[in-house]
């Protein structure tokens, strides 16, 4: 409840006080501009990922440098800049490895809530506050580490690339450099909001031929028609399982299943809807804390493949700008993913859309 009750405030960002960088850290203020509303803050809220409270949520989000601390060389102050989960450290085991991304620096996987010398930059009337995967964009001003944070084109409008920093690589890069989609492929996507609807861009740039969308809220089977799915389907509206329904509509299976809801459930069924030979099934959706994926191992030994994706595979620092440019250019569509923008007073309206189901993306605006 302590992270609802941050989330109710009006404007938090007025009682929260930055406290001093360690400029040996190389650290570096940053006022939030805008700020998406991910999936994974509303799995804070309802408990489904523990950590420690009271916290700023938020880590999608775009900013303006404000300050930065000494031995600071990647931006300068006034630098347009994309806040990210995931950081890049370019020292650690993962960030050299050509096919790594999962930086050794995280704070997502088991999260601390705070930066590396143990401390907490915000507090509320004397209280230490919590960040939230080194990042905390529920904020007008947040401070971050040097490798979290990614320069942006000039021109970018923040308000847009903003969900660069989370939901649109994770979806499109689990087609495009996780799954590998190949031209005239079947795709078969679970769950179509944020991150589902970017998996669908994705498979459409790959040259799918057949990308079968499912959610049990039919509201969003407009919306996913009009990225490039050619069939919808509710679970609900099937007396088979929905993988079932798959195998049955394809023959033998997809060529590559994508699940993007977190639940254990579709997980399965991600797995056992694709190709026994030759399917690739990508995970990508956050389940809830301490949950266990049991299923028959000759699920695999016929050749199929499990496989998790973080953030797409993208190297947040080397990678995330190449996407703004492909924005600028328009050959990726981040606009239509987004479809709410709202003041950040109305942060609560914001989440209830989400939940509802009534909106994609959306987008706080400060």
């Amino acid at each position: 409840m302590a992270a609802l009750a941050v989330l109710m405030v009006p404007s938090p960002f007025l009682f929260f006080h930055l406290l001093p960088m360690k400029a040996e850290l190389r650290e570096e203020g940053e006022k939030v501009i805008a700020s998406g509303i991910c999936g994974s803050d509303n799995h804070i809220l309802d408990g489904s990922i523990p950590l420690h409270l009271p916290a700023i949520l938020g880590h999608e989000g775009a900013g303006i440098v404000e300050s930065i601390g000494e031995g600071v060389s990647t931006v300068k102050p006034g630098d347009k800049v994309i806040l990210s989960a995931l950081p890049q450290c370019r020292e650690c085991d993962s960030c050299l490895h050509e096919k790594g991304n999962c930086c050794l620096k995280e704070d997502m996987f088991s999260p601390v809530g705070l930066m590396l010398d143990g401390t907490s930059r915000f507090t509320c009337r004397g209280r230490k506050v919590y960040n939230i995967f080194g990042t905390s964009t529920f904020t007008e001003y947040t401070v971050m580490h040097e490798f979290s944070v990614v320069k942006a084109d000039d021109d970018a409008p923040l308000e847009n690339v903003c969900i660069l920093a989370c939901g649109f690589p994770t979806g499109y890069g689990a087609a495009v450099n996780a799954a590998q989609v190949t031209p005239g492929s079947t795709c078969v996507v679970f769950g179509l909001g944020g991150v589902g609807s970017a998996v669908v861009l994705g498979c459409k740039a790959a040259g799918a031929s057949r990308i079968i969308g499912i959610d049990i809220n039919e509201g969003k089977f407009e919306k996913a028609k009009a990225f490039g799915v050619t069939d919808c389907l509710n679970p609900r509206n099937f007396k088979k399982p929905i993988q079932q329904v798959i195998m049955d509509m394809t023959g033998f299976g997809a060529d590559f299943t994508f699940e993007a809801t977190g639940t254990i459930e579709t997980m399965i069924a991600a797995l056992e809807s694709c190709n026994m030979s030759y399917g690739v099934c990508v995970i990508i959706g956050v389940p809830p804390a301490k949950s266990q994926l049991s299923f028959d191992p000759l699920l695999l030994l016929s050749g199929r493949v499990l496989r998790g994706s973080l953030l797409g595979e993208y190297k947040t620092r080397d990678c995330i700008p190449v996407l703004v440019d492909d924005y600028m250019k328009k050959k990726i569509d981040v606009d239509s993913v987004i479809t709410h923008k709202l003041p950040f007073v109305e942060i609560n309206k914001g989440f209830e859309l989400l939940r509802s189901g009534k909106c994609i993306r959306c987008v706080l605006l400060f």
